[in-house]
């Protein structure tokens, strides 16, 4: 009989989902049609991807049978709709036993597929030095190049500024970069830290435009090679120290201003109050900081899934806004100022994602065909967060007191105007 493999599973699908915006394609040729919807087909190319699924059941195990290019759709962007719209019924535990029953027969002797080679299990105490640089190097070290590829030319790889009038990406990186100089209040001859430097993008920017000296800080030798490439050519290595260095290894250095951007979200609860004790350490009486982060918006969500801890931000830890407000009150900063951007974040997302699948065989070529599985849904997924309220980022401007400073009062530059940038 054709296709009897795979009927047993094809039958319990059709029946655990009556209504399907999808149509499934089976290794053997059957097809499970669609019961509407617009045209989404999955692809499940081999039993190694039902054998993940139940090795893992749930999004760990669908995830590497996707990574690993055994469940293929046939439009990336019509999928990521399909989870932020389709509500199934639930599955009671008779329906999911019976699922499981039919799987594990079309599977049959299929040896345990191993975990794809993109995927990474941290070892060691969470966020100890050890970890973080294990996590950093994950994510950052797959290739300058490939960075490159879909950040454009300035490497910047945080939020970009659309809101402010930029209408491309470069603009609105610049419209970035300069906002958060200005409320920093940057003035020639000061000193800035740079945590989490990257590509060295904040670091060049203020040396050039700021007349500031800068000392940068990442935990990516990759990046810092980099970066350091970029001030050479800038003419600016007199004025800026890009170093592989960790944040709680800054010592007994003093600065007029921090600027952490795409820092705070990687540092974890258990540290955060430290991270915010180190950088108000390190800086100067009446020393601003600005604190630009990715944040949990509901308190009734829970974190991220496994697929992101094993595949993309490993010991990443997105925080609420109150709670990095409660670890920089804490540390003795009074903050001053607090904005979003998650607009602006969706739109940035929107623009790396679009130029990732504009070259795509160039980055396939320079990080593999399991990475690109991952950023081109990493980034689409981001993206779905910010437009649905499931993460917001947020630029927290604060000021360590010091006896030419009242709380509340920036210092003139700041904001552009000198005063107070309460309520603004």
């Amino acid at each position: 009989m054709p296709f009897a493999v795979t009927k047993p599973l094809r039958q319990e699908v059709e029946r655990a989902f009556p209504d399907r915006p999808f149509s499934v394609r089976f290794w053997d040729g059957s097809v499970l049609p669609a019961t509407g919807g617009r045209g989404l087909e999955f692809t499940i190319r081999s039993p190694r991807a039902v054998a993940h699924a139940l090795r893992a059941p749930g999004q760990l195990g669908i995830g590497r049978a996707y990574v690993s290019g055994e469940i293929v759709p046939n439009d990336i962007d019509a999928a990521m709709d399909l989870l932020q719209e389709w509500k199934p019924a639930p599955i009671d535990g008779k329906a999911k036993t019976r699922l499981m029953v039919a799987a594990a027969r079309a599977v049959g002797l299929t040896r345990p597929p191993k975990r794809p080679n993109a995927e990474i299990i941290l070892s060691g105490k969470p966020h100890s030095r050890e970890r973080d640089a294990q996590a950093v190097r994950h994510h950052y070290d797959v290739s300058n190049e490939f960075f490159r590829l879909f950040l454009g030319d300035d490497m910047t790889y945080s939020c970009a500024v659309f809101s402010r009038g930029a209408s491309t990406l470069a603009e609105a990186q610049e419209t970035k970069l300069d906002l958060v100089a200005a409320k920093l209040g940057l003035r020639a001859g000061e000193r800035l830290l740079d945590v989490g430097c990257g590509w060295g993008s904040m670091a060049i920017h203020a040396a050039r435009h700021y007349g500031v000296s800068v000392v940068g800080i990442t935990l990516s030798q990759p990046q810092a090679e980099i970066a350091r490439r970029r001030v050479a050519a800038a003419g600016l290595a007199d004025k800026i120290d890009i170093r592989v260095q960790d944040y709680r290894d800054l010592g007994d250095e003093q600065f007029d201003a921090v600027s952490s951007i795409g820092m705070v979200e990687h540092v974890g609860e258990d540290n955060l109050d430290e991270y915010a004790r180190v950088l108000y350490a390190a800086l100067k009486p009446g020393g601003r900081l600005l604190n630009h982060g990715i944040t949990r918006l509901r308190h009734s969500d829970p974190k991220a899934g496994p697929f992101s801890e094993r595949y993309v931000f490993p010991d990443g830890a997105p925080l609420h806004l109150s709670r990095n407000l409660l670890a920089i009150e804490r540390a003795g900063f009074v903050a001053q100022h607090v904005e979003g951007f998650a607009n602006d974040y969706a739109e940035t997302l929107r623009h790396w994602y679009e130029n990732l699948d504009a070259r795509l065989d160039e980055a396939t070529a320079l990080a593999g065909e399991e990475r690109i599985r991952v950023w081109r849904l990493y980034l689409r997924t981001a993206r779905n967060g910010f437009l649905t309220g499931f993460i917001g980022i947020y630029q927290v401007r604060a000021q360590k007191p010091g006896p030419d400073v009242l709380p509340g009062q920036t210092p003139a530059g700041a904001d552009g105007r000198g005063q107070s940038a309460l309520g603004k």
